[in-house]
């Protein structure tokens, strides 16, 4: 999930960029990474009892969240589909839901809006995420 947010930010083709350092041409190509302005964030959703003793296959329905999903993405990590194609955790880190925006509280605020949009009553999360910077007077 640490990698989430920075992929959200670049702005350019991942592929090349790690092409280009197998390749020993990073400098070639080296001008030609950006990155977006603002900020991004990824709260983790997780399964109840994780990291100790987790259960698998409770159904995640994210019809609601992925309406809410505006500058968000959802990552996949301990996810799986069962018998009847829904979509059940696999997993103790189960999602990565990562946000963008011009500000921190921004960021943070979207990224909890789909959480809460979830139907997932077996999952959960912190709900300190950006706090430091929130204190810190990152708006």
């Amino acid at each position: 999930p640490e990698c989430q947010p920075l992929m959200m930010r670049l702005d350019g083709d991942l592929a090349a960029i790690l092409d280009a350092c197998a390749g020993g041409t990073l400098a070639g190509v080296a001008d030609t990474i950006r990155w977006h302005d603002g900020t991004a964030l990824c709260v983790v959703m997780a399964a109840k009892g994780y990291p100790g003793a987790y259960q698998k296959g409770s159904v995640i329905d994210l019809a609601e969240a992925a309406a809410a999903a505006a500058e968000t993405v959802i990552f996949h990590a301990g996810t799986a589909t069962d018998s009847n194609g829904r979509l059940v955790s696999a997993g103790g880190r189960v999602l990565g839901v990562t946000a963008q925006a011009s500000t921190v509280r921004e960021a943070r605020d979207r990224a909890y809006a789909v959480v809460d949009a979830m139907n997932w009553p077996e999952g959960f999360c912190r709900r300190d995420i950006a706090w430091r910077a929130l204190e810190r007077g990152n708006p």
